[in-house]
């Protein structure tokens, strides 16, 4: 093998992992490919489509050395032995399985594209999150070549957006999984090599294919469910008198539980929950596992919940009605050190107050873009960068994204300029409500009474 690296698809996946992988692997060749023009002069711009916290050191230090961004995915496959798939995989809208199952055809269509253009033997490489037993389904589409061999791997990502290059610098653990065969050992032990560059070999694991697939999506779907199970608490909390925040501790105290995921909050967002488990309730129906299926879709169910009871208590702390009152969003992404919006909780909020007729102000400092695409579909929705020109005439304010500068406001500057009685919700339990209280805000917390 000639030891370099090819990958379909220059998104939140192939961007950062490639970047890392060529900063970690100086004699490797990294080629980051991708049908989309605009993203790929993005990655060879000084503003790289993806916000992560230090992947522009990253990539500026090895682009144009051994880390390349181009549209010549014909190209990559060619001059590549080992080829990362990392294309766009969404929950169907459409036919079979829309709204539970993942939609393929981006990822079939590359594997097609490298059966077509490969000009010898390949190991390809599932880095998207797939539904298990989508590596045999990949490699009955890359035999249908007559001369070449494909070996399929499954190599998932246990990014944490807002500090994916920190957790691929310093992995908790690399997943492999492949064929249990000579050929698919072999194939396995050259990945290996690639991250054994910088993770300890007692952090790679490896695995059959399945196995490997099947993870990615209980991983995420147990982190869900934490989310789901703080957050019906916090409901609890709420009615009883209980602080969510004293109850999180006690529980997270229990070794056997710990206290990660434990923070209510406005539900879990981003590209991979919701579709993980949704993919894996499609899954478990498909098996005809019905009670496991409603399991994992409560989870979902709950989230969507937590969503509907924040703006429920919202129309109930302004007398009943939102109409025609200015409601501003700080924070769109759907977690901090981002600019990732996808299935952001504060899109599910933004189309509730919507449909209560309020005029809604959004304001977040990296995600704004994404924002005016999402919003797109609500006329009466104004971005503002600047958070105190947000607030300005706001009857609320609801704190949808935990950034910290937030913490950092003049808060009696912008209770100022509300209008009065001025009311913020903190969602995310980030602020400091006792002051907020002492300059004049009503309250209202996840979770608190």
């Amino acid at each position: 093998m000639n030891g370099d690296i090819a990958c379909i698809g220059a998104g939140y996946i192939g961007g950062p992992t490639m970047a890392v992988i060529a900063k970690m692997n100086p004699g490797r060749r990294v080629l980051v490919v991708d049908i989309n023009a605009e993203r790929i002069a993005a990655w060879n711009s000084d503003n790289l489509p993806v916000y992560e916290p230090g992947l522009d050191e990253v990539v500026k230090a090895c682009r144009g050395k051994n880390l390349f961004f181009s549209t010549d995915i014909a190209g990559a496959i060619k001059a590549c032995d080992m080829i990362f798939v990392g294309v766009n995989t969404p929950t169907k809208t459409f036919g079979e399985g829309a709204g539970y199952a993942s939609d393929l055809q981006y990822w079939e269509a590359s594997a097609r594209t490298i059966a077509q253009e490969a000009n010898g033997d390949k190991i390809v490489v599932e880095k998207s999150t797939l539904p298990v037993r989508t590596a045999d389904a990949m490699a009955e589409v890359l035999h249908t070549h007559p001369e070449h061999t494909f070996t399929v791997l499954s190599n998932p990502e246990f990014l944490a957006e807002g500090s994916a290059i920190t957790d691929l610098l310093n992995p908790d653990r690399v997943l492999i999984g492949g064929p249990q065969t000579a050929r698919g050992r072999a194939a396995v032990r050259a990945l290996v090599e690639v991250y054994a560059a910088w993770v300890p070999r007692r952090r790679i694991v490896t695995t059959n294919v399945w196995s490997s697939e099947l993870s990615k999506l209980a991983a995420n779907a147990m982190l869900a469910q934490r989310i789901s199970s703080v957050n019906a608490l916090s409901a609890l909390c709420e009615a009883t008198g209980a602080d969510i925040a004293e109850v999180a501790r006690v529980m997270g105290m229990d070794r056997r539980i710990g206290d990660k995921f434990l923070r209510a909050g406005p539900g879990f967002g981003g590209s991979c929950f919701k579709k993980d488990v949704l993919n894996l309730v499609y899954l478990c129906r498909s098996y005809g596992l019905e009670a496991e299926a409603d399991y994992w879709e409560g989870v979902i169910r709950m989230n969507e919940e937590q969503q509907r009871r924040i703006v429920a208590r919202t129309v109930k702390a302004l007398f009943n009605t939102l109409a025609n009152k200015r409601i501003a969003l700080f924070g769109f992404a759907f977690k901090a050190n981002t600019g990732d919006t996808r299935e952001t909780p504060a899109l599910a909020v933004a189309n509730l107050l919507d449909a209560e007729r309020a005029q809604l102000v959004v304001t977040d400092p990296k995600a704004l873009g994404n924002a005016r695409r999402d919003l797109a579909h609500l006329p009466h929705v104004a971005l503002e960068p600047d958070p105190y020109a947000a607030a300005a005439d706001a009857d609320a304010i609801l704190v949808m994204t935990e950034w910290p500068c937030y913490r950092e406001l003049d808060w009696g500057r912008v209770y100022a300029s509300m209008r009065k009685p001025a009311l913020i919700f903190d969602t995310r339990n980030l602020l400091d409500h006792e002051a907020l209280r002492r300059i004049g805000f009503r309250v209202l917390a996840v979770g608190r009474p």
